[in-house]
Formats: structure tokens, sequence, C-alpha cells
């Protein structure tokens, strides 16, 4: 590698096909290897922060703290990972424990000041010219970072900073393992369940006197809320719900707002949010406010016709069972309702859908679709080394040239302890190695589907497939960035574009050829029925104005509590709700205490779901829609515009690349069911 830090990315090589990563470690070696990084990465530090500072240069300063960072890294996760998803306690719970030692100790070195002064000397210096633009940028962000840090501020400055960090860390992550351990389960008779198909029901724990037992874990919960006539059953359910870890969760999350609140004002910041959205593509709360606020005026209207719709549905429920009619729309309506409309207006019945899509062939359909589009080639790892039997590793090569890229993983069903919800874990970077060779990335793919039974496999809700494509889309984005630093690599991007790549492939669920290659009976074999297919595209708008109009509800709570952090999180969530959405939250309930974006790295940003969307539906209509969905030339633009930089150029740079123009924002409007004037090269409203 020259001095300079250049080097050229993909050229004639392959990755590095190496996996780092292990899973057999017991809580005493997690403890141990813990020690061991911290002491191994502190000394490179202490040697980077003792150059004389005329004597910095890149390969002595900003190579050091980039080789350091890979392993690191990858060390990391191995120890941090296993608290989401081991199947021991004991592992759990010292994989936690080394979480919160290793983030401790990130926060003391990014608030080492004599590193940050080696890297602001080596930018003053002519050397700094000649660098790579990758290794220009890394250098500009750590100092960015160390300015956000503090470390231009007075010693006692930094002191209070250093001691915030620290606090927020571990407060972050016991939010997060409480709602991961939550073990709450209600009882009912099969009656109390009625209106849930039977391969559901046998799926449940039977007790002794006969009840059936449901979890609180995605795979029951949102069927039984969707399906479930009984109006008692549903409520009792979504009470338990909104009501996780109510007490403990709602004291970290009230002392985690004006954690926030006191650091950014150290910092010269008017709230924690304009403090966040100085690296985002919204650039600060106002933006992000008239934004909200602009959407929620254009959905309100869809929204009240919506709700209309669903309390007639809700008349005619109470009619035919002989229950008495209130004339509100409850929380525990909600979804239940919404599922009358897809059935009753657009003729879809989810019930009969999912008999169409087995585990397996979706599995299938959708590596087989990712693999064309973007033109790599899956192999399965068989026998490979991983943390549990349901987990499947899978290698990545690119089709034409034959080099690998990386592997993944994919852990699909729930058990106890397990993260609760879908998600990406980014495992090992793909960037560059200390010797010039490049590292294969390696993430995982963690959900919670229903497991299979001895009578039938495991089926999936069509909402569960455009989850899927989701994450594995977020999977891709870790395999496809070719970066030369850990910092840049897979989905280190602004935070409200990093959902963008990813929802712009849920359209793939969404349209006729995808949906036949990832289909099929799983009793008959047979394929989708046309007609059926047909009434599933079409109801892809059912809902859109209430759907939304919740998103706006946390994006709202989420900005109000980081604006505003005197506000109680439960109770603007409760005006938020009956204001926007037209539904109050259920009395006694304090769902922002089980939001876990709020403690999991989207403080302040949960409007980024909404605002990235505009991107990827941009994209989407803009190239796959005009030139096919299934064309790979399109697809290769978008693994080497969009997924290959990864975090090495701006979005708004990336996205000129993909698009040819500046993005716009008629595709996102119309997409929710709203009509817009188009007007030739008017740019995106962001």
């Amino acid at each position: 590698m020259a001095p300079t830090g250049e080097v050229v990315i993909g050229e004639g090589r392959g990755a590095s096909a190496v996996n780092r990563l292990r899973w057999d470690l017991s809580p005493q070696q997690i403890h141990q290897l813990t020690e061991q990084l911290m002491e191994a990465t502190s000394l490179v530090y202490d040697r980077v922060g003792t150059l004389e500072l005329d004597s910095v240069t890149y390969e002595n300063t900003l190579k050091e703290l980039a080789d350091v960072e890979v392993e690191y890294t990858v060390q990391r996760n191995m120890l941090d990972f296993p608290q989401h998803v081991s199947s021991s306690k004991d592992v759990r719970t010292a994989s936690t424990d080394a979480d919160k030692k290793l983030s401790e100790f990130d926060v003391e070195m990014s608030m080492r000041e004599d590193v940050y002064k080696r890297i602001v000397a080596l930018q003053g210096k002519p050397d700094a010219e000649a660098l790579s633009p990758e290794a220009k940028r890394y250098m500009e962000r750590l100092i960015k970072l160390g300015k956000r840090n503090g470390l231009h501020l007075p010693k006692e400055t930094q002191e209070e900073m250093k001691m915030i960090k620290k606090q927020l860390s571990n407060l972050c992550i016991d939010f997060s393992k409480h709602l991961n351990e939550d073990t709450t389960c209600l009882e009912f008779t099969r009656e109390e369940l009625g209106g849930l198909p039977e391969d559901f029901l046998g799926s449940l724990d039977t007790q002794e006197d006969g009840k059936l037992k449901l979890t609180l874990k995605y795979p029951h919960y949102f069927p039984t809320m969707k399906k479930c006539h009984v109006p008692e059953t549903r409520k009792k359910l979504e009470m338990a719900f909104n009501s996780r870890c109510k007490e403990t969760n709602s004291r970290i999350l009230k002392e985690l707002v004006q954690l926030r609140a006191q650091k950014c004002a150290l910092l010269g910041f008017s709230s924690h949010s304009d403090f966040v959205l100085e690296m985002s593509m919204a650039k600060n709360s106002k933006n992000v406010a008239r934004f909200l606020e602009e959407l929620a005026h254009k959905l309100k209207p869809l929204g009240e016709e919506e709700r209309a719709a669903m309390l007639l549905l809700k008349k005619a429920e109470c009619v035919k069972r002989g229950a008495p009619f209130d004339g509100q729309l409850h929380a525990w309506d909600t979804r239940y309702f919404m599922t009358q409309v897809e059935e009753t207006q657009y003729a879809v019945d989810q019930n009969l859908l999912k008999e169409y899509f087995p585990m397996e062939v979706v599995t299938q359909g959708l590596l087989d679709i990712y693999q064309e589009l973007l033109g790599l080639r899956f192999q399965l790892e068989e026998g490979a080394p991983v943390w549990h039997d349901d987990v499947k590793l899978y290698s990545v090569k690119d089709r034409v040239s034959g080099h690998t890229i990386g592997q993944f993983y994919l852990d699909l069903f729930p058990r106890e302890g397990k993260y609760g919800h879908a998600a990406c874990f980014g495992l090992q970077p793909g960037c560059r190695l200390p010797d010039g060779t490049q590292q294969m990335a390696v993430a995982a793919m963690v959900a919670n589907f229903s497991k299979p039974t001895v009578d039938a496999p495991s089926l999936l809700q069509h909402d569960e497939v455009e989850t899927y494509f989701h994450e594995f889309g977020h999977v891709m984005h870790q395999l496809c960035a070719e970066t030369q630093f850990a910092m840049f690599s897979g989905t280190h991007v602004e935070r409200d574009f990093v959902e963008a790549p990813s929802q712009m492939l849920e359209n793939w669920v969404w349209e006729k050829e995808p949906l036949i290659r990832m289909s099929k009976h799983y009793k008959t074999g047979s394929p989708i029925q046309e007609e059926l297919l047909e009434k599933l595209m079409k109801s892809r708008l059912a809902n859109t104005g209430l759907i939304n109009l919740r998103q706006i509800v946390l994006a709202k709570v989420d900005q109000a509590l980081h604006t505003k952090p005197d506000s109680d999180p439960a109770e603007e969530y409760a005006r938020l709700c009956k204001e926007i959405l037209g539904v109050p939250a259920s009395p006694g309930t304090d769902m922002p205490a089980t939001f876990g974006h709020l403690a999991g790295g989207y403080d302040a940003q949960y409007y980024g779901y909404l605002w990235s969307e505009v991107f990827s539906m941009d994209m989407f209509y803009a190239r796959f829609k005009q030139e096919g969905i299934m064309n790979p030339k399109v697809g290769l633009d978008y693994r080497n515009c969009i997924l290959k930089p990864g975090g090495s150029l701006d979005a708004e740079v990336m996205l000129k690349n993909f698009l040819g123009r500046e993005p716009k924002q008629e595709a996102f409007l119309l997409s929710k069911g709203l009509t817009v004037e188009l007007e030739q090269d008017k740019p995106c409203a962001c």
C-alpha cells in the first residue's frame, strides 16, 4: 500500500475467504478475551498518542488506527453478538457484560485527546493533500467525531462528557436486554382464540388445564392481533405487549433523554436531535419536523377515510356476534380490522395466502432473485460452526469472476432469550486488512418467523416475506460494500439513508414474477393462483394512510423526546395517537418503554424510515420499473453505485450516480396512495 493510502478496490481480486469468527466461547473465555482486546487496543492508541506532533504520518497515525479498528471490530462483534442469539443464559449474560465493558472502553478511546491532536496535526501537513479520497474522508471523519466528543473543550468538560457517554451506553444495553429477556406469557382457551387457524393453534404449548400459552414474541402476537375475533383476548394481549418492561424501561428512557440533553448542551447544541442530525441527510430538527408535518397533513384525509371504513366493519362484526358497538376504534382493534379491510375490500385471505409461502420455498426464491439481480452466487456451507442448530451459513461469490465476497448466517426462528425482532448484524467488516488484502464481509440475519411443526412447515404471512426481503437487503449491503476502512464498511451510511437500499428491495414482494418464484402451495406444490396474486398486488395500498400515520406518530414521539426532554414519553405517545391517528393508546400502557429503537441507535432518527423511503421509491420507479425489475444491468448498477461504496461517499452522491439526476419525491407520494402534480425535473423536497 502506498504511503498516501491510495488503494484500488475490487480490481482483479476477491476478498480473503477467511471467517475469523467463532461461536463456542464459554463465559470465562468471553471475559478473558474482552480484557485482552482492550489491552491490545489501548497499546496502539498509546503508541499513536505519544508521537511527536511533527513526526506524524499516514502510516504511523491513520493506518495504525485503521488497522486496529479492523481487528477490534471483528473481536468485539464476536464477544457481544452472543447476547442476542445464544441459547445459554450464562453466555448471554457474559456477552452483555462484555458489551458494557467494551462500550465503556469505546468511550475512553473516543475521548483520547492525545490521539485527536495527532490526527489534527496530520491534517495540517502537506502530506495530507496526497491522501486518497477515502483516506482523507477517514481523517476528516475522525476529527469531526473528536469535536462531537468535546475534545476541543476544557478538560473538566471532557470528563463530564465521558461520564455521560458511559452512563448512556450502559442504559441502552439494559433497555434492550430487558426486552430480549422478557418472558411474559398469557393463557387462553381455544374459544378465546377464535378465528385463528388450526396450524397456528397446533403450534402453541398446551397447559395442564387445556389452555394454550401465548408469548409476546412476534410469531404469536401479530397473527393473534390480526385474526382473533374475540376483542377481550386482543385487548389483554395488546395491553400486555405495550406494557412490557414498563417499570424498568420507562425509568431508563427518561434517564436516557435527560443525559442526551445534558451532553448536547455541553457541546453547544440546542437539542439532542440537532446534535444527532448534524451527521444526517436531514441536517437539523426543523427539516425533520417540516417533513413529518407535511406528510401527516397529506395523509390525514386518507387515514380518516380508512378509520371510517374500519368502524363500519367493526359495527357489522358487533351485529354478527351480538356484541355492543361503542362507535370507537381501540388500539387492540386496528390490526384486526386492517386485516378485515384486506380481506373484504381486496378479497385477500391471509390464512389462505400463507399456505403458498412455506419458509423453504420463500428462502430459495429469495436467494435466487438476489443472486440473479446482483450478479452473485450463494453456496450453503454444510457443517459450518454456528451458534445453534437452526442457523445456516452461506458463502457468497461474484458470479463472473468467482471471487469470494463474503458469508452470511440465517437465524430465522424464535427461541428463549433471543433477540425478539428481525435485524441484520454486521459481524466482520469488508475492508482493507493491515497487509493490504481485502477482508471478506460476514453478516447475520436474525429473525423470528414461525417454526415448522410435525404437521406443517413454517408458513409465512406476506408481511413476513416482506420483512425477510428487507432484512436480507441489509445483508447484501453489508457484503457487497468494498471499502478501505472499517468505519465506512457495509451499512455505515447516513442513518436516514441506511434503510433505503433495503426498502427499495421490498418492492419485489409486490411484483408478479418474484412472487411466483418464491411461492408454492405447501401441500400440493401448485403455484399461487393468478386471481389471488392480482388481489395481493392491488392490496398494497390497503391501510396505507393509518400505517404511515403510525410511523409519523413514532417519529414525532422520538423527535419530541429529543427536542423537549421534559416531555413524558407515555403521555406524548398518547397525545399523538389521538391527534394524528385518531386511535387512543390503551390506558395504563407505555409503548415508548417497549420502543427498542430509542435505545438501539435510532434516537432522534426514527423519521429516517419514512425519509429514506423517498429515495427507495425513486430508485425503484426510475430505474428498475422502467428498465426491468430483474434486469441484471440495472442490478449491477445498483450494486456498484449504491451498495459497493458503503459509507465512503455521501448518500446524495451515490443516489445521483445511480439515478443520473437529483432525487424526486413523486414516486414516494404515489406509493402512499396520494395524488401529485408531476413537475419535470423538480428536485426532492427533502
